[in-house]
């Protein structure tokens, strides 16, 4: 099997960003998602993660079954990542039971629609997780988006936040939605908060 694809150094650019905000054409990609509303530091966000991630590993170590996907490749994971929204935007978005949220994986490329029900049976069968009902597989493209790597707590991600939005004022774009994405770069359950790693980014036009 040829060398495993680091998805930090293969796809840099939007794995791998500077503590200050640029701008980033996003392309294509394949992910599989559950949609949720409510806080994520309760159980239901992670019976989802959980259900997420084990999808994502039988994806990868399917080169160890009797029917190898065609096209396959030796590829870390990709973490985790989040599409943020308020189900009511007249609450404050302190209150973290009102938010609502898409989370999903990176697939590789070699994954179709026909794989992904494949894998979902698959990882039934191995898992009792009610969350995998509610996984589905679909291709994102962004575009041009402002993102930075913010370091510290998830609650004072407002600071980065303010950093991008005066990057765009200056370059003359503005934020085109308010959602934005973040993609989990630590394991919290492991990582200081004020060592956290996490990707911020947002639809930008002008």
């Amino acid at each position: 099997m040829a060398d495993k694809i680091d998805y930090k150094k293969v796809y840099k650019d939007l794995y791998s960003p500077k503590k200050e905000p640029a701008f980033i054409d996003v392309p294509r990609i394949k992910f599989v998602i559950i949609e949720g509303k409510g806080d994520p530091n309760g159980e239901e966000f992670a019976l989802a993660t959980e259900a997420l991630y084990g999808f994502s590993y039988a994806v990868k170590m399917s080169y160890k079954s009797s029917n190898v996907p065609e096209g396959y490749y030796d590829y870390t994971v990709f973490p985790l990542e989040g599409e943020w929204d308020l189900d009511d935007k007249d609450k404050a978005i302190t209150d973290k039971s009102n938010y609502k949220y898409k989370i999903m994986i990176r697939q590789p490329e070699f994954l179709t629609t026909e794989l992904f029900e494949r894998f979902l049976l698959e990882t039934k069968k191995k898992k009792r997780n009610e969350y995998l009902d509610k996984l589905y597989f679909e291709e994102i493209e962004e575009g041009l988006c402002c993102q930075m790597l913010h370091i510290g707590s998830y609650d004072n991600e407002f600071l980065s936040f303010k950093m991008m939005d005066d990057f765009c004022k200056a370059n003359g774009y503005r934020r085109a939605i308010k959602a934005h994405r973040e993609i989990y770069l630590s394991d919290p359950r492991k990582t200081e908060s004020s060592k956290l790693k996490t990707i911020l980014r947002y639809k930008v036009g002008q």
